[in-house]
C-alpha cells in the first residue's frame, strides 16, 4: 500500500526518551517510512538540542512530531487507536504482531523501557535476542527493527 500523506503510514511513539540522538535517528527513520513521531513527556532533553538535529541531519524540520506534554494526554490521544507496545519484557516476538496503517508503535526510554506495571496491564511485544550480557538494542535500532517489519506486512507495494 503505497503511503498516504493524509494519513501516516503508521505512529511511532517514545514514551520518556532520554538521548537526543536516539530521537532524531528515529525521526529520520519515521519521515523514510511514512511515519509520525510522537515524544512523551517529561524526556530527558530539550527538543531544541543541537543533538537532535544534528542526528535528523536536515531531515528533522520535515519530520511529523507530536509531542504530548504528559502521559495522560498521550492515552487520551491513543484511546481507540490499535496500540502495539514493543518491551524486552515483552511476551511474544514483534514478528507475530499484526500491523494495519495507522497503528501505534510504543517504545521506552533507553535506560528502564516501558513500566512494567503498563507491560503486565496491556501485554508487549520483544524483539527476541540469544542469552548474555545484552538486554536489550539500542532504542533506534529497535525501533528500525520494528517499523521495518511492520512496513512489510503492509504490503510490497509501499516498497516501489
Amino acid at each position: 500500500m503505497p503511503r498516504n500523506v493524509e494519513s501516516p503510514l503508521l505512529h511511532v511513539v517514545l514514551y520518556h526518551p532520554e538521548i537526543p540522538p536516539n530521537t532524531g535517528n528515529i525521526g529520520r527513520l519515521c519521515l523514510g517510512v511514512g511515519a509520525t513521531l510522537h515524544v512523551v513527556h517529561p524526556i530527558g532533553f530539550s527538543m531544541d538540542e543541537k543533538q537532535v538535529r544534528r542526528a535528523g541531519l536536515d531531515y528533522w524540520k520535515h519530520v511529523d512530531l507530536v509531542e504530548h506534554h504528559s502521559e495522560e494526554s498521550f492515552w487520551r490521544w491513543a484511546e481507540g487507536r490499535r496500540i502495539h507496545l514493543y518491551s524486552s519484557h515483552g511476551q511474544g516476538p514483534f514478528t507475530a504482531a499484526d500491523h494495519a496503517q495507522g497503528d501505534v508503535l510504543v517504545f521506552g526510554c533507553e535506560t528502564a523501557g516501558l513500566p512494567r506495571d503498563l507491560v503486565a496491564e496491556r501485554g508487549a511485544w520483544r524483539i527476541p535476542m540469544r542469552e548474555g550480557p545484552v538486554r536489550s538494542l539500542n532504542l533506534s535500532n529497535a525501533v528500525a527493527v520494528v517499523l521495518y517489519s511492520a512496513v512489510a506486512q503492509l504490503g510490497p507495494d509501499w516498497f516501489r
